[in-house]
């Protein structure tokens, strides 16, 4: 009995652990995983840093938020650009970048004019890659309707 809650302890202390990974090991991850899972990791990169962002908008670190938005963006067309490779997780992507465009545009209302820009840049490239997502998504249904048609 002991052995089964010891085995059940390392492995709940192994999943938390896997969820506490910092950006920089992810971001290692990303790089060297399959095209399949790239991705989910890319995403959590993506999400990561929208978490770090809005800390530090917080605290007033408005340059280190700005860089951290970047990654949002940049990890956010990174899993989109594997999404659309693979065919896999296209809707999942995104939902993920709407749900970040979304939160993105909370965080802009809570900023000064002056450091709103960099904020609405990357709402508006998040935008861009959604955009692509749904084509990608719904090119396929259009051209197999058209050949039932036919």
């Amino acid at each position: 009995m002991s052995r089964l809650a010891l085995t059940v302890l390392v492995f709940i202390c192994a999943a938390f652990a896997a969820k506490d990974e910092n950006v920089a090991d992810l971001k290692a991850r990303v790089e060297s995983a399959r095209p399949e899972d790239r991705a989910g990791l890319c995403i959590q990169v993506a999400r990561q840093q929208l978490h770090n962002a809005d800390k530090f908008y917080g605290d007033g670190n408005i340059e280190q938020a700005n860089t951290a938005v970047e990654d949002v963006v940049a990890y956010s067309e990174k899993a989109r650009d594997a999404a659309t490779q693979t065919k896999k997780h296209l809707k999942n992507v995104e939902i993920d970048v709407r749900k970040m465009a979304d939160k993105l545009r909370d965080i802009k209302r809570t900023l000064a004019f002056d450091d709103q820009p960099p904020v609405d840049r990357a709402i508006s490239r998040l935008e861009d890659v959604r955009t692509t997502l749904l084509k990608a998504m719904f090119a396929k249904d259009n051209k197999n309707r058209k050949e039932e048609k036919k």
